[in-house]
C-alpha cells in the first residue's frame, strides 16, 4: 500500500470515528508518547500545541509554522492510527493565509486538523465573529480544492480566554458548522448544561469536549451525547508533574525516593525495541 493510500485509508477511518458513539483521542507530545499511546489502543490521536512547545522549551503559541510541520510529519510517520494536528489559530490572521498553511499542514499525513479563534490579545481575545467564521470556511475551502478529506474541528475559545458566554461561544460553534466544519469544539465547557447546549446546538455534527481534570467520565460524556474527547495538554502536564517533583526532591532535599516510582528502564526500551 502506498503511502498515499494509508493516509486516505486513515482520513477514512477517522471520520467513521465521527459517526457513532464516543471515543476518547489522547494528546501525545512527541514520537514515543505517541506509540505508546497507540499501543495502549487508542483508535486515533491528536497533538497539542501547549505539549509540543513545552518539549521545546517554549510557551503555548510560541513555535513556527516550519517547526510545527515537521512535528506532525515526526508524529504522523510513528504510528499507523489517525492524526489530527492542533493547528491553533493557523498560524495567521487572513483566510487567505490560513487556508495556505492548512494545505501545507495536510501535506504531512495527518487525517484532521483543528482551527481556533482565540486572537491571543488580551484585549480582544477573539477574532471578530464576521472573520472566524470566514477563516473556518477558508480551511474548508482548502481542504476541499486540495481533495485530502481531512476531518474539519473548528473550535471557540471563549471559556478559556475570559470570555466564558454560553450564548457566544453556541452561535460561533454553530456559524462555523455552517462554514463546513465537520466537529466542533469548546474547549473550558464543563458543567452538564453547558455541553448539552453545545451538543444541541450544531447536532448532528460530532461535539468534542476537553477533559483535563477529573471532572466527569467518559460514560457521563457519551450519555451528554458527546462523540470525542480530547485532553489537550494534560498528559503532557501529568509528565511534567512526575518529573518536577523527582527533580526538586533532588535539588531541595537530597533525595531520590520520587525515583522509586519510575518506570523500569526495561519496560520502556522493550516498548520501542519493537518498533
Amino acid at each position: 500500500m502506498s503511502p498515499g493510500t494509508a493516509s486516505a485509508d486513515l482520513r477514512a477511518a477517522f471520520h467513521r470515528l465521527h459517526e457513532s458513539g464516543c471515543f476518547v483521542i489522547p494528546n501525545p507530545w512527541d514520537p514515543g508518547s505517541a506509540r505508546w499511546l497507540e499501543r495502549l489502543g487508542f483508535k486515533a490521536l491528536a497533538t497539542t500545541s501547549s505539549g509540543f512547545a513545552w518539549s521545546r522549551g517554549r510557551a503555548d503559541h510560541h513555535v513556527t509554522l516550519a517547526a510545527m510541520l515537521e512535528h506532525l510529519r515526526q508524529i504522523v510517520g510513528g504510528v499507523g492510527v489517525p492524526v489530527s494536528a492542533d493547528l491553533g489559530a493557523g498560524f495567521a490572521i487572513e483566510p487567505t493565509a490560513v487556508a495556505a498553511n492548512v494545505a501545507a499542514a495536510a501535506a504531512t499525513g495527518i487525517a484532521g486538523l483543528s482551527i481556533e479563534d482565540g486572537s491571543g490579545d488580551a484585549d480582544h481575545p477573539l477574532f471578530d465573529f464576521a472573520l472566524s467564521v470566514e477563516r473556518v470556511r477558508a480551511a474548508r475551502r482548502a481542504i476541499d480544492d486540495g481533495g485530502t478529506g481531512l476531518l474539519l474541528t473548528a473550535r471557540s475559545e471563549g471559556f478559556i480566554v475570559g470570555r466564558p458566554d454560553l450564548r457566544e461561544t453556541t452561535r460561533r460553534l454553530t456559524a462555523y458548522a455552517e462554514a463546513g466544519a465537520d466537529c466542533l469544539y469548546a474547549p473550558g465547557l464543563k458543567s452538564k448544561p453547558e455541553i448539552a447546549s453545545a451538543v444541541d446546538a450544531v447536532a448532528p455534527r460530532p461535539v468534542n469536549v476537553l477533559v483535563g481534570s477529573g471532572f466527569t467520565t467518559v460514560s457521563e460524556l457519551a450519555a451528554l451525547g458527546v462523540r470525542r474527547i480530547s485532553v489537550g495538554g494534560a498528559l503532557a502536564r501529568a509528565a511534567w508533574g512526575g518529573f518536577l517533583e523527582a527533580a526538586r526532591e533532588i535539588a531541595e532535599r537530597g533525595l531520590f525516593t520520587s525515583l522509586d516510582r519510575a518506570l523500569p528502564f526495561d519496560t520502556i526500551n522493550r516498548t520501542f525495541e519493537a518498533d
